[in-house]
């Protein structure tokens, strides 16, 4: 049996024989803390005016884009006032040209996170590595006292979403999860229109994040020559490490540098693009996220793997699907539809549908059109609004919600959690040919009945 048929069918029988289990998370302090090795670290108090020293764990093509991003802007008044002190990779030759750029020295240099932890100057961390470190890595983090800015997805099971979330209202970091569409204003000010009333209840808000390349998406990323657990010097990758004990043993470089292809090590389509359209439409939807509001009470999931099937040597490509759309409902409305694919970059207009009126997020406009049966009522209108979204300015949030400057950074922890349950459940509801439903009350999950098609109304 093939690797790709043992994973499938290993992953679909063990859902199905735990089918009735409803994963319940514990929020048990010592369980949440079982992996680190820090006893819990007192955080200093920063003030507007204090300096931000920084590090950070994993500096691929993402994590150097934040490293020149803040680097350019460090000196830029009070607004960023950072400095970075350390970088860590699994890869020699990465590690050594992020610390080139910053001029670190070898004593800032690590290739173990836990050790990059230990500078008790270090006052924030930038989580940027593949998705299946994630958790452990902004875990360990806070738990040494820092502050965490993590790529998104914020991790990649509904468990490890919780675990940060608990162990974030736990020691009181701050946590900021990389969807630079967060802090960009047209969301807040579509939020800000449904919050008057005035276009009356929520029904359906639409978006999209699409692209298409002829190479196929992230076989874009170099696959740089001669490297590997057996390689020396700058191109020793530490390739055990980076796998977690998954299979293949053996050296692939496929996927260590397009790890996003795997379900091993990543969530492909749904945790790359997808959360570009979630976390901004729950904002603009104006989705609460007090108490065990503003989660998914049900979640589906489908696409499939399309064109991106096979390599030019006839090999599997990819684990993950090349297109995928996902349903969400929240108890008492709205619902959410987001479609992501590579294969075709037409995509759907960002929308938020009411019930007496339309808003359609476009540019930097957003255009209220009235429904027809209420536009005695409701008049039509244009809000100029901007809609860029900068990763630098998401930073500079990031960094304010950490000087106390404002009280919370726009894709924080209650945000975040919320929208990490709904990809946890469109990837396990697409793997799994099931819909996902969902009790915050509970935090348990569990996959929708089969419905006999004899007993079909």
């Amino acid at each position: 049996m093939s690797q790709d048929q043992d994973n499938k069918g290993s992953t679909r029988r063990e859902f199905i024989r735990n089918a009735a289990l409803t994963a319940t998370v514990s929020v048990a302090a010592s369980q949440i803390a079982k992996s680190s090795v820090y006893s819990l670290a007192p955080a200093k108090v920063l003030g507007a005016n204090d300096k931000i020293i920084i590090g950070h764990v994993g500096v691929g093509m993402q994590g150097t884009t934040h490293v020149r991003l803040l680097h350019d802007n460090a000196t830029d008044g009070l607004k960023n006032n950072t400095d970075q002190v350390a970088v860590c990779d699994l890869y020699v030759r990465r590690r050594k040209e992020a610390a080139a750029i910053l001029n670190i020295n070898d004593s800032g240099i690590f290739a173990d996170h836990r050790k990059l932890l230990e500078n008790k100057d270090i006052d924030a961390v930038w989580v940027t590595t593949s998705d299946q470190w994630h958790a452990d890595v902004a875990l360990d983090a806070m738990e040494a006292g820092k502050h965490v800015y993590i790529e998104k997805p914020m991790c990649k099971t509904v468990e490890q979403a919780y675990k940060l979330y608990d162990t974030a209202k736990k020691t009181k970091r701050v946590v900021q999860v990389g969807v630079q569409g967060t802090s960009t204003p047209i969301y807040h000010n579509c939020a800000d229109l449904i919050k008057n009333g005035q276009y009356g209840t929520r029904v359906m808000g639409q978006a999209s994040y699409c692209r298409n390349s002829k190479e196929g998406e992230w076989n874009i990323y170099p696959i740089d020559p001669g490297t590997g657990p057996q390689a020396t010097g700058d191109n020793y990758v530490d390739w055990n490490t980076f796998r977690r004990g998954t299979k293949p043993v053996e050296w692939v470089p496929d996927r260590f540098f397009r790890w996003r292809k795997w379900w091993d090590y990543g969530t492909g389509l749904v945790g790359d693009l997808l959360p570009h359209r979630l976390y901004p439409m729950m904002i603009a939807l104006n989705i609460p996220q007090d108490d065990f509001q503003g989660f998914p009470t049900r979640v589906a999931s489908c696409g499939g793997l399309y064109v991106q099937k096979y390599n030019a040597q006839g090999k599997v490509d990819r684990h993950v699907p090349d297109f995928v759309d996902v349903i969400t409902d929240f108890e008492g409305g709205p619902s959410l539809m987001l479609m992501t694919t590579c294969i075709n970059e037409e995509g759907w207009t960002d929308m938020v549908r009411m019930n007496k009126a339309t808003l359609t997020l476009g540019g930097d406009t957003i255009m209220v059109k009235p429904e027809r049966v209420w536009a005695d009522q409701i008049d039509g209108t244009e809000v100029s609004s901007p809609s860029e979204d900068r990763i630098d300015v998401h930073e500079r949030n990031f960094l304010d919600a950490i000087r106390g400057v404002v009280p919370e950074p726009n894709c924080n922890i209650n945000l975040a959690l919320r929208g990490q349950i709904i990809l946890s459940l469109a990837v396990l509801s697409y793997r799994n040919n099931a819909e996902m439903n969902f009790d915050p009350k509970t935090r348990k999950y569990w996959p929708g009945s089969h419905i006999n098609p004899a007993t079909i109304i």
